[in-house]
């Protein structure tokens, strides 16, 4: 034993039984939860037209009543029934019974009312009814309103211009016509073929080539400005619309470069694309809206205002209604505790939503997973901390339930303290023998080979009841299941014992075990911090003794602290003469092991034998969490700031709070092609681009899952839990008081997801 760990075990032995209580450092930053905007979509994607499989879409429009119409090759259309999470449909337009004699070939906005082009004339329904201008175009396919009830018409080859009733002069494209926009500022009309730019004066239909080029394939004034978006297949430009020079280069760092529209909104320009719909910000990146999360499909055929601030969003599929609703970060809880209540709650486990048909919620099923026990574990934190934070009684309740549903765990077994994974009623979930096997208790099976992960999250949730709640019944039961869990690890040698009377394959904490390991390898980081983090928080609420001495001899004996104290950067690749096993453990970064560790640290931390030991272990958990910022996990972040640092990247975490989707369902998800990304070189922690996408844009990911993985998702099979995703972080932020209550807080009814 050299002379540091002597002297460690020496403070130890002379420190008093307990280390002081932590008081919260008023050093910190505290986030004051105001209103942002939160995006969200819903989708109208059902048919409702004869032969859907033939039918194209063209245009989309909004008027000033915020009636939405969608021109197609079967006539107008509308949608109907949305909600969020609950798809609408389209369905031809019956509201004027005289439209159904047209065939509309275009349509447009004109003072914020539809105008309509057929064969034979413009009109429109508003005004009462008093605009209908004849022409002589039987090909019309394009129309440009302008001041004046002036139009401009286009075949794609023939040019017209009507005012006042009037044809006042023809003229004839060089090259098929692609779009027609006016230009408020210059008064005139841009004509945009697929080669060239010209302008048109109305007075005396003269044009003027402005920019010749290629590929172009759409445009787009911007307002009060001489400047024109041109978009095309590779990227888009900015021209000056004056002197046909362009400004800067072709850009190409975007989402995906095969643009198919462009429209300035509400001072935003947004692109539509052969992969998703993307909105440039203030910061030159872009907020991207792909896969089913956002639209029905990633094909955009036309992007156009909506009310009260959404943007529609027009694909070959269907209609993706983006909205932005003013919310609170508390206002988001009260969604996602719904969400978890109404729809992911299994026999008291916080679980997934499996099985569905493509997002339909109505098909999905509560199933069980490896993982009840953990991610039951941290929903129950999170109401923990809610009731901390407010006293709210639901809350109390809520964990009640829960809290029986884990005791069960250990009940529903022969063996005493070992927690089962999961539990089901015979005859659903025991094909696999193995791991399945009959319970005593008549009716019912349950699932074994518990690991590693679930025993954390075990011992995290009952020192976070025993800590944080006063209720007698509710505080008792946790020490009681904690108790038995950690006798169980004490009395078998450091090892979870199965029903073979082996232990599992993961529930492994002996030195025999975590040393056979090389240094480098992360089980024997993990595995010593954690069974040390169990150890103090069993000492600390049983007062029995052979915890906290099993806990000292490990440190000092068997150099346990070492190996919890080794830094992430001495964490990587087993040498090829490495075991078999260290070989698979260290063949890249476990994202689990991030879990672990973080779910460890409250009893590490919080429970150290004495303030020694608790100023050693913060410098470890702020070296891990060092090694995490790349990856804005806001859930890491939060835990950070369980230690009183100043320097826990509260922005991140509120920005994954914020950018995290209300949409939880495992849409497919593909980031990889995007040009607006920049790649790095494959490293042990496998992190690929430079900067971590926004959770909106990625796949659904626990905090187990490695955030810079850019594709994943199962097509709509799976609705994930914000109980463990999301509730955890925040109100464990809420209740360290670095997310402040809102100034204002609503009710806490039913929150219903709805345009503002």
């Amino acid at each position: 034993m050299n002379r540091y760990v002597s002297s460690l075990l020496l403070s130890i032995l002379l420190s008093p039984a307990f280390a002081q209580p932590i008081v919260r450092s008023t050093g910190q930053p505290v986030y004051n939860d105001t209103a942002y905007r939160q995006a969200y979509s819903i989708k109208y994607e059902t048919l409702q037209v004869p032969d859907p499989s033939n039918l194209t879409f063209k245009k989309i429009s909004c008027d000033r009543n915020g009636v939405i119409q969608i021109l197609s090759s079967r006539g107008l259309l509308r949608p109907s029934g949305g909600a969020f999470l609950y798809p609408g449909a389209l369905t031809p337009d019956k509201t004027y019974k005289a439209m159904s004699g047209h065939n509309i070939r275009d349509m447009g906005v004109y003072e914020h009312e539809f105008v309509y082009a057929d064969d034979k004339a413009i009109f429109s329904n508003a005004w009462a009814g008093k605009l209908y201008l004849r022409h002589n175009l039987t090909q019309v396919s394009l129309m440009a309103p302008a001041p004046g009830f002036s139009f401009l018409l286009s075949d794609g080859h023939a040019l017209q211009y009507y005012q006042d009733s009037t044809l006042h002069w023809s003229a004839i494209a060089d090259n098929p016509v692609l779009d027609i926009r006016w230009n408020a500022r210059q008064q005139f009309f841009l004509i945009l073929t697929s080669q060239s730019l010209s302008i048109m004066t109305p007075a005396n239909g003269k044009q003027r080539l402005v920019y010749q080029g290629r590929d172009f394939t759409c445009m787009s004034p911007v307002e009060n400005s001489d400047l024109v978006l041109i978009g095309t297949h590779n990227g888009y430009f900015v021209l000056d619309g004056n002197s046909g020079l362009p400004i800067g280069e072709v850009y190409r760092r975007l989402p995906c470069n095969d643009i198919t529209v462009i429209r300035r909104i509400a001072g935003k320009t947004w692109f539509g694309s052969a992969r998703g719909a993307f909105a440039l910000r203030d910061d030159g990146n872009f907020d991207y809206y792909a896969s089913r999360r956002w639209l029905p499909d990633n094909k955009v055929i036309d992007v156009a205002e909506g009310s009260h601030g959404s943007v529609l969003v027009l694909t070959n599929k269907g209609l993706g209604e983006i909205h932005s609703d003013t919310m609170t970060l508390y206002d988001k809880a009260l969604y996602f505790e719904n969400q978890v209540r109404e729809r992911h709650i299994r026999l008291g486990f916080n679980s997934a939503l499996e099985r569905m048909k493509d997002g339909d919620l109505s098909t999905g099923s509560l199933e069980d997973s490896d993982n009840d026990g953990l991610w039951t574990s941290m929903y129950l934190g999170a109401e923990v901390f809610r009731y901390a934070a407010t006293h709210d009684p639901a809350a109390l309740q809520n964990i009640r339930e829960s809290l029986d549903a884990m005791e069960r765990l250990y009940s529903i077994n022969p063996l005493q303290g070992f927690p089962s994974r999961s539990f089901e009623r015979q005859g659903y979930e025991s094909a696999d023998t193995m791991v399945w096997k009959h319970s005593p208790q008549q009716g019912w099976d349950w699932k074994s080979t518990t690991s590693s992960d679930e025993a954390i999250g075990h011992v995290f949730v009952y020192g976070v009841i025993a800590d944080l709640i006063e209720d007698t019944a509710i505080r008792n039961k946790a020490i009681h299941l904690l108790d038995a869990l950690m006798t169980h690890v004490v009395e078998h040698d450091l090892y979870l014992i199965d029903w073979n009377g082996k232990p599992t394959t993961w529930g492994k904490w002996n030195p025999d075990y975590v040393n056979a390991r090389p240094p480098m390898v992360g089980d024997r980081k993990i595995n010593s911090s954690n069974i040390i983090a169990m150890l103090q928080t069993a000492w600390h609420f049983t007062g029995k003794t052979v915890f906290r001495d099993k806990a000292i001899t490990l440190m000092t004996k068997y150099g346990y602290f070492d190996n919890l104290m080794r830094p992430m950067s001495a964490i990587g690749s087993a040498p090829a003469t490495a075991d078999d096993l260290s070989r698979r453990l260290s063949e890249n970064w476990n994202h689990s092991d991030d879990e672990m560790y973080f779910l460890g640290y409250w009893g590490l931390y919080r429970y150290a034998l004495n303030d020694t030991l608790r100023d050693k272990f913060k410098a470890a958990i702020l070296d891990h969490w060092q090694a995490e910022r790349p990856e804005k996990e806001g859930a890491w972040d939060i835990f950070t700031a369980l230690t009183g640092t100043p320097s826990f990247d509260l922005d991140s975490a509120v920005w994954y709070l914020q950018r995290s989707p209300l949409d939880m369902i495992d849409w497919t998800v593909n980031n990889s092609g995007r040009k607006d990304i920049d790649s790095i070189a494959p490293n042990f922690r496998g992190q690929s681009i430079t900067r971590v996408l926004p959770p909106d844009e990625l796949p659904i990911n626990r905090h187990n899952s490695n955030r810079f993985d850019l594709d994943g998702g199962s097509n709509g099979r799976t609705e994930h839990s914000a109980g463990d995703i999301w509730l955890l972080p925040y109100w464990m932020g809420r209740y360290l008081g670095v997310i402040s209550a809102p100034p204002c807080p609503r009710s806490t009814r039913r929150r219903q997801i709805r345009p503002v």
